[in-house]
């Protein structure tokens, strides 16, 4: 039977797009405690099922896919630009296709502007009345109101009328900022996207026999499967190490690992891979918040993705990436990197900021261990001293140096040069994850 999380979250999804929701209803409609309630919405959220706008509440809206992330609701819109809804309401839980700057004639604006778009416009009451009757929703900068036909117009056709207090340019620049952080996200590659799913995965019930893991091992090749109960919640793993020296008659309730690593869809791959290096595993069942198995993640779905990652062309940048990009080899040694300080790297004073740093010489490190031992590493332990500020456009030399490395772990130092100069220094302890 679902829990009352899940059974409030069905209910979401049930509701058709556009849809009023709040925590007294639900808690009402579903005879739950307005704690409970309040907590399955805000998953909602996180979910993108749901969106909470202030002055008018939380509305359903439709889920976009993750290769669709580029496009947002109304809502969305509302909420990056801080907006005041002044009428169509009803259609905030729409996409929006594009949006369109209204700096032009007024006829030839009207050509740029079409259904599903939002016109970006000052106080030209005309030019609202247009879009909306285009089918386009209409953003309003600098705080103005419009006309109270233009509102009733919006009301009737289901298309939203915002204001904002910000120009035109500062909002264009605050939609363009959430769409490219939006699809940073879009990047992150969690367990969903890489684990093989339920119907394609194998388990064993508490009920069955070792001798049902000796047929499951020969159909599959694999040697540790999850051990579900009769509502398949994941209760133990079974693994060849378990049933060693058995009976084949012996029940896998009687030989299973209680209490597994499990991880959810939602779990990003660098805290799989770290589960799975620093718990010594090969394969972590994947599951929903009420432990119902959904699908299993292999450690060769972990590296195959790690290796797509390094081949793919990043759309938006992280701090990471540019420190990445901008690190190269040295002509004259392999494992000696240089880089040059940009101003994306700099901290408010113009010099290189710390977090920069501490990214620059962790890259470094990982570089030499990909060349001398072809493994990958996350790291457990990092110490870093700054000696002297570096400043803007200055070339940095990097030193990684193996101290110690065996078949999990590897401890390296690292020295920071410019111009000859000491600049800082850095001890990692890493685990590694070998390909």
């Amino acid at each position: 039977m679902a829990t009352k999380h899940e059974q409030i979250i069905q209910h979401i999804i049930a509701l058709s797009v556009g849809s009023k929701i709040s925590v007294r209803q639900i808690a009402k409609d579903l005879n739950v405690s307005d704690g409970t309630a309040y907590r399955a919405i805000k998953e909602a959220e996180n979910q993108g099922l749901v969106s909470t706008i202030e002055r008018v509440g939380t509305i359903r809206i439709e889920r976009k896919k993750k290769e669709n992330f580029e496009r947002l609701t109304f809502a969305e819109v509302v909420n990056i630009i801080d907006g005041q809804v002044l009428g169509g309401r009803d259609g905030l839980y729409k996409t929006l296709s594009k949006f369109v700057i209204g700096a032009m004639q007024l006829d030839a604006m009207m050509r740029y502007t079409e259904a599903d778009s939002l016109l970006i416009v000052g106080n030209r009451f005309k030019a609202h009345e247009l879009a909306l009757k285009a089918g386009a929703a209409v953003l309003i900068t600098g705080g103005f109101d419009t006309e109270p036909h233009v509102k009733k117009l919006a009301d009737e056709k289901e298309l939203p009328i915002i204001s904002t207090s910000y120009d035109t340019f500062t909002v264009a620049a605050m939609i363009n900022r959430a769409i490219y952080d939006q699809l940073i996200k879009k990047e992150i590659v969690f367990v969903g996207d890489i684990a093989t799913p339920f119907a394609e995965s194998y388990y064993l019930q508490t009920k069955d026999t070792i001798q049902q893991w000796y047929e499951l091992n020969e159909t599959s090749s694999h040697s540790r499967f999850p051990v579900v109960d009769d509502k398949l919640r994941v209760v133990g793993m079974v693994s060849s190490k378990d049933i060693v020296g058995k009976e084949k008659s012996v029940v896998i309730d009687r030989v299973m690992s209680r209490k597994p690593q499990v991880v959810q869809s939602k779990t990003s791959l660098a805290s799989v891979a770290h589960t799975m290096v620093w718990e010594g595993i090969e394969l972590v069942p994947v599951v929903d918040q009420a432990y119902h198995l959904e699908g299993v993640v292999s450690r060769q779905d972990v590296l195959k993705a790690m290796q797509q990652i390094q081949r793919q062309p990043q759309v938006g940048e992280t701090i990471d990436d540019i420190v990445s990009s901008n690190l190269e080899a040295s002509e004259d040694d392999e494992s000696i990197f240089e880089t040059k300080v940009i101003p994306q790297m700099t901290n408010q004073l113009g010099t290189l900021s710390n977090g920069v740093f501490t990214s620059l010489i962790t890259e470094a490190s990982s570089r030499l261990l990909m060349k001398v031992k072809k493994a990958d590493i996350t790291i457990e332990n990092l110490t870093v001293f700054f000696s002297k500020p570096v400043q803007i456009d200055s070339i940095l030399v990097i030193k990684p140096k193996l101290l110690d490395v065996g078949r999990l772990y590897a401890k390296i130092d690292v020295e920071v040069y410019n111009e000859r100069n000491l600049v800082g220094k850095g001890l990692i302890m890493a685990q590694l994850i070998n390909r």
